[in-house]
């Protein structure tokens, strides 16, 4: 697969999955009263919403690096931003959660390696990749954390 055809997948995949969340949410307007259950929804939102804005943005950069670069710089700090935020907002959750809930601070640590591939392509190299390769497989993961977080999200038990 050619690294255009796999950012146009991710980018429609991404863009279709907040569509969907968009109608999920609207069938469940309950997770709005509260403000540990709207954050969750917020953050599954932003888990395909930032992917995909990454993935159309490396499809149709072309060969300026520069605007890739800075989209890839500019939405994985938003990404750390956002998640850090998250997680100290609804830290003090009782009762059982999942794991990747519970480990959703390696999001942060993604995004962070994002951010320095897309600040220093050139670190790359050693591994014998191109950059948007390395971030392919970074998104890639992203993405895996995202459904298994939506799952989780979806899955819990309703006085959580």
């Amino acid at each position: 697969m050619t690294l255009d055809s796999f950012y146009a997948i991710v980018s429609g995949t991404c863009f279709a999955l907040v569509g969907l969340w968009w109608g999920v949410v609207q069938f469940n307007k309950d997770w709005l009263k509260h403000d540990e259950t709207r954050a969750l929804a917020g953050g599954i939102y932003l888990s395909f919403l930032i992917p995909g804005v990454m993935s159309l943005i490396a499809q149709v950069s072309g060969d300026n690096k520069i605007i890739w670069r800075a989209t890839f710089v500019i939405a994985a700090a938003l990404g750390m931003f956002f998640t850090t935020r998250l997680i100290m907002k609804t830290r003090a959750t009782t009762g059982p959660i999942g794991p990747f809930r519970r480990y959703r601070w390696i999001v942060i640590v993604l995004y962070l390696l994002v951010l320095i591939f897309g600040a220093a392509p050139e670190l790359a190299d050693p591994l014998g990749l191109k950059p948007l390769q390395v971030e392919s497989i970074l998104l890639s993961l992203l993405i895996l954390i995202a459904h298994g977080l939506t799952w989780e999200f979806m899955t819990q038990p309703e006085d959580n």
